[in-house]
């Protein structure tokens, strides 16, 4: 073997191992502790999009002035993102204060993951397995009602004589049937 394919060799398996190699970064999120409810969910989703991602997530809670002594709010809102993406996160880093920050750091958890995909799929399965024993029993109503429209019926033996409107008189004339009688439009024609 020479030297110039010995150090081709070496520098393609570098190469395929840098490529399988997984880089993953920490991304942070930022709350308060007043946060809204609306400006909440809109954080967290990008959370677990990072988590979904492969991304560690550190998630730090700003107190200022007063809200410090007001600690539990912080670890409130650091156990509700915790609780909602617990299906694709593990806690690394439990809650822990620095300065006048509150940390906690996320990861990814690949076994959660891949359950809650086999769980959503089995959900998926079952719901087109109820979806479509609907359809059938829809489809077949449809043919039962096809069916009777098949066969010829005579409605006026079956049905009453309605009375026409609110006691208006039925002289065969079209009309709205409130007893109110129909503007008449006349149409002339000049000749010059």
């Amino acid at each position: 073997m020479n030297y110039g394919k010995f150090k081709f060799d070496t520098a393609q398996r570098a190469k395929e191992s840098r490529r399988k190699a997984s880089t993953s970064s920490i991304k942070e999120m930022k709350y308060r502790p007043k946060i809204g409810v609306g400006d909440f969910d809109t954080k967290t989703r990008q959370v677990a999009k990072f988590l979904g991602e492969g991304h560690k997530v550190k998630i730090t809670i700003m107190f200022r002035g007063r809200e410090l002594s007001h600690q539990e709010l912080g670890l409130k809102i650091l156990n509700r993102v915790a609780e909602q993406v617990n299906e694709i996160a593990k806690v690394e880093a439990s809650p822990k204060v620095d300065g006048r920050n509150m940390i906690m750091v996320l990861a990814p958890d690949r076994r959660a993951q891949q359950a809650a995909q086999k769980a959503r799929s089995d959900q998926a399965r079952d719901g087109a397995a109820a979806e479509a024993a609907s359809q059938a029993a829809a489809d077949a109503e449809d043919q039962t009602q096809h069916r009777s429209q098949d066969q010829p019926q005579d409605l006026s033996q079956d049905q009453p004589e309605q009375p026409a409107g609110n006691g208006a008189a039925s002289n065969g004339a079209a009309g709205a049937g409130n007893g109110a009688a129909a503007p008449s439009v006349e149409t002339t024609t000049q000749e010059s």
